[in-house]
């Protein structure tokens, strides 16, 4: 119980301290609508061993035009029934969506990412909890000027990410096949290194989804994402943020290549 009161206390502490909520007077704020439909493919390639396949259509408002486009490739590591680590890659392009676009020239850019993962996973009574710990290397495409038809160069940004999510079944005592299930979960995103500008704080999420579990192979939800974003600038002198609210829609399959 002492364990479970100090995770929960550190998470209030860290939503806290890195609300964007301070310094409202230097604070410019614009929202969007979105959409964010998913896919995540895991296939077993032995005891240990997995692939992780992943790709995001990112729309606004809500399905008509492009926000990102986001494809991730990982390769899985089982170090213990409750501790699974992950490395990999992501290809992402982000689009000049909303009121001010990401990029400062309004522009379309690349990034390429390297990410190293851990995921813890616990159970309590009905409640399955996980959390997981992500380090991303960023290489962010930059252009050299309003003119310029393509990246002059992509330096490195560095974040980490910690999100806790907790599913709950809505009958039984476990999410079983044939099983419908509630999870709720938040993200906080925290830039550091010499390339972060204004964004030490870099976005939060928080995810309201019911979830039903068809097979061992196959799980859907959908609901509510509410995305909280800093620009990596400033805009018209002040802190940017972006307040996006929309629906989430997550399918996922797990394939096990070891049986024949």
């Amino acid at each position: 119980m002492n364990a479970r009161r100090s995770i929960f206390c550190t998470i209030v502490v860290l939503g806290l301290f890195f609300n964007p909520s301070f310094g409202q007077n230097n604070r410019l704020n614009t929202s969007n609508q979105i959409g964010w439909y998913t896919y995540f493919g895991t296939f077993k390639l032995s005891n240990k061993l997995g692939l992780h396949t992943e790709y995001q259509f990112r729309r606004t408002p809500a399905i008509t035009d492009w926000q990102q486009s986001l494809l991730r490739l990982g390769l899985n590591y089982q170090l213990h029934p409750a501790i699974q680590v992950r490395v990999g890659y992501g290809w992402i392009e982000t689009f000049p969506y909303g009121e001010f676009p990401l990029n400062g020239f309004g522009k379309q850019f690349t990034e390429h990412r390297i990410f190293q993962m851990a995921q813890l996973s616990q159970k309590v009574g009905k409640v399955d909890f996980s959390h997981r710990f992500m380090l991303e290397q960023r290489f962010v495409g930059r252009y050299a000027s309003a003119n310029a038809t393509r990246e002059v160069d992509f330096p490195l940004l560095h974040r980490m990410r910690y999100m806790v999510r907790m599913q709950v079944p809505l009958k039984g005592n476990e999410i079983q096949d044939k099983t419908p299930y509630l999870a709720v979960y938040d993200e906080v995103f925290v830039g550091f290194g010499e390339n972060v500008n204004v964004n030490v704080f870099d976005q939060n999420r928080i995810g309201v989804l019911l979830g039903f579990r068809f097979s061992k192979k196959f799980r859907l939800e959908g609901g509510y994402l509410n995305q909280t974003l800093q620009y990596g600038r400033l805009i018209n002198g002040k802190n940017g943020f972006q307040y996006n609210n929309g629906l989430i829609i997550n399918s996922n399959f797990t394939l096990d290549l070891t049986k024949k």
